[in-house]
């Protein structure tokens, strides 16, 4: 491989690690995330151009940071009246002696405030939710398009689309650059950390395709939720979701064998469970709890991760604990899933009969139609109790359902008695 090679990829290294920064410095200036994404290209260019000649600066970030933000002040400076605009942006505009080669990083608590911006602009509720998944991947997960689609199991094309539809429809929508207050913040909050989980959900336990787990979403759900974690430190439902993912991702490399095929939780090596990552997680369901009020829906699940992380063994479980957390968790985000799970550790706790009656009762809810754990679950509370004809049905209609194949190899398996 080239010089000129290896330097293209150590500065595309540099600006995924970057570009959220970059990008959020730029959208405060003109207020818009599609246009900063192109300005925050732009300077990746400009890089791509002088540094291998100049050598990568000592801050390569405020480098890019002060290359794109210059872009955007001329853009503002083209498109309106500079002295409207000076008025109104005051010393952004001050950049007649610019040189990107004096390495001024900012004000560290002025770039934490725009990347909050950035985060909440992201995630707007004005779009749906696989836009805002998309979006924030993009923007603050500083993946491409077709990374994004990979993970996605979609079509380049549709992920671009939806990318590109969702960034005018911010503009459309005249979304401020803002981080709400007021009554406004906890709705825009939970928007935030649906989509930081709903990302980790999907690398977790795959929708569908051939790999039950995508450690790469993990991984970028973490990094979001540890960043939204020091961005908020006095916001519990926040240190709540980090806590939840921390624990839940120390499991990931015992939930596959070397085969890739699923290893059931009663049948984990714990050995394999991060150490570190549960400490994590622990630390932050604690600092959650510090903060005073009532646990959160995330706050809750992370109890229940920790119930299962605290246990050495699977039959060491405190069931009862984890049953009463999801009763709690129901009281305060009722869902059939929950109720579902809830099942579960019932059926540890008193029994799999009582277990039963609790997932017979879901059966005719719509939103479980399709829902391939409902029959999993079934299957095995009737397997329990001795009625293997009926599991095994239920097995068979879970593989049906499910749309992961190695979800699918497992069912199929317990459909057939193995």
């Amino acid at each position: 491989m080239s010089t000129e090679q290896d330097a293209a990829r150590a500065i595309e290294a540099v600006f995924r690690i970057e570009s959220a920064r970059v990008i959020a410095a730029v959208a405060r200036v003109v207020r818009d995330v599609g246009i900063a994404e192109e300005l925050a290209q732009d300077a990746l260019v400009a890089a791509l151009e002088r540094w291998p000649e100049t050598g990568v600066p000592d801050n390569p970030g405020a480098w890019l940071t002060a290359t794109a933000r210059h872009r955007a002040v001329d853009l503002v400076r083209r498109r309106e009246t500079y002295a409207r605009k000076l008025a109104e942006l005051g010393r952004d505009l001050d950049e007649a002696a610019w040189d990107p080669d004096i390495e001024d990083a900012g004000d560290g608590d002025a770039i934490d405030d725009d990347l909050l911006r950035l985060i909440f602009t992201a995630c707007h509720p004005v779009l749906s939710t696989e836009a805002r998944i998309a979006l924030t991947l993009r923007l603050l997960g500083g993946l491409t398009t077709d990374e994004i689609a990979r993970a996605f199991l979609a079509q380049e094309a549709t992920v671009a689309q939806r990318i590109s539809r969702a960034k005018r429809t911010l503009a459309k929508a005249g979304v401020p650059f803002e981080v709400p207050y007021g009554p406004e913040r906890a709705a825009r909050l939970e928007s935030v950390l649906e989509v930081i989980y709903l990302v980790f959900n999907e690398g977790y336990a795959a929708t569908a395709g051939d790999d039950l787990v995508r450690p790469a979403l993990c991984e970028d759900a973490l990094r979001l939720a540890r960043v939204l974690s020091a961005l908020m430190p006095k916001e519990p439902e926040v240190h709540g979701l980090a806590a939840l993912l921390e624990i839940q991702a120390s499991r990931t490399a015992a939930r596959t064998d070397a085969s890739g095929a699923p290893v059931l939780l009663a049948d984990q090596n714990r050995s394999r469970w991060n150490r570190l990552l549960i400490r994590r997680g622990f630390a932050a369901l604690t600092r959650a709890g510090e903060l005073g009020g009532a646990p959160g829906p995330y706050a809750l699940q992370a109890a229940i991760a920790a119930c299962h992380a605290q246990a050495p063994t699977y039959e060491d479980t405190d069931w009862a604990a984890i049953a009463a957390l999801y009763r709690r968790l129901a009281a305060i985000a009722p869902s059939p899933v929950v109720e579902l799970n809830r099942a579960v550790a019932v059926s540890m706790a008193e029994g799999p009969g009582a277990a039963l009656a609790i997932v017979d009762a879901l059966a005719a809810d719509p939103a479980l139609h399709a829902y391939h754990l409902l029959p999993s679950v079934r299957g095995d509370l009737l397997e329990r109790l001795g009625r293997h004809a009926e599991a095994r049905a239920e097995f068979a209609r879970a593989a049906e359902l499910t749309r992961n194949e190695r979800e699918r190899e497992l069912l199929r398996g317990r459909a057939a008695g193995r």
